[in-house]
């Protein structure tokens, strides 16, 4: 196959980094999912490269969806668990047992009162 364009190149950088995103992976879990020991973006490139060189984008397309395919069948193992951590992702205060709804003056108010009774 063809080497890919600068162009190209680019575009599928930037569609892996979204796509990532998207997904809520990082460049470290692709790396891993690429068996390749460095989650540098230069590294992935590389990789991507190979995918190119042995099937051109259609094979780069199905490693990706490979990838893409085994986080969805993990993360529906995984969904209580997730979703757990999403649930208290949301409240970083709720360990200090705070409302963090509450607006920030009404916060400031009750802070005050609290050291005046004390």
């Amino acid at each position: 196959m063809n080497k890919l364009s600068l162009k190209d190149e680019e575009e599928l950088i930037i569609f892996i980094k979204d796509w990532l995103k998207s997904h809520g992976y990082s460049q470290k879990d692709l790396a891993k999912q690429l068996n390749i020991n460095s989650s540098r973006t230069s590294e992935i490139v590389n990789k991507i490269k190979e995918f190119y060189k042995k099937g051109g984008i259609i094979n780069v397309a199905k490693n990706l969806i490979r990838i893409e395919q085994k986080w969805i069948k993990n993360n529906k193992n995984n969904n209580k668990e997730i979703d757990y951590l999403k649930e208290n992702e949301n409240k970083p205060y709720n360990q200090l047992d705070i409302n963090y709804k509450l607006d920030l003056d009404q916060l400031m108010v009750q802070m005050e009162r609290d050291h005046k009774i004390n």
